[in-house]
């Protein structure tokens, strides 16, 4: 009698360890992962300069012409600019540094 109900305690500790250990893998296989690319995205959008050669999310390829705080004025071709969001920028290809 005292080991059987000394086993269903063992059992029942046993999987809350294991729901511990589930939520654990989980943070570290899902949500770390993810909040480290939402930083790396984040301190791109904040770097972004005017003269930088720049893909968007849709893919058009084109110059930052001008910056405000929530948008981006790209520069497609000598007649065409087009005004982004800024979130809507998904690459910087090069910088104007890195042409000269």
């Amino acid at each position: 009698m005292y080991l059987a109900s000394g086993t269903a305690g063992t059992a029942g500790y046993w999987s809350i360890v294991y729901i511990v250990i589930m939520f654990a893998v989980l943070y570290f296989l899902m949500i770390r992962p993810q909040q480290k690319r939402q930083k790396k995205t984040a301190s791109m959008l904040n770097s972004i300069k005017k003269g930088d050669k720049v893909v968007t999310i849709g893919g058009l390829h084109g110059t930052v012409m001008e910056l405000t705080d929530d948008t981006v004025i790209v520069r497609v071709n000598d007649a065409t600019k087009l005004t982004f969001d800024r979130s809507a920028i998904r690459t910087i290809t090069s910088t104007p540094e890195e042409g000269k």
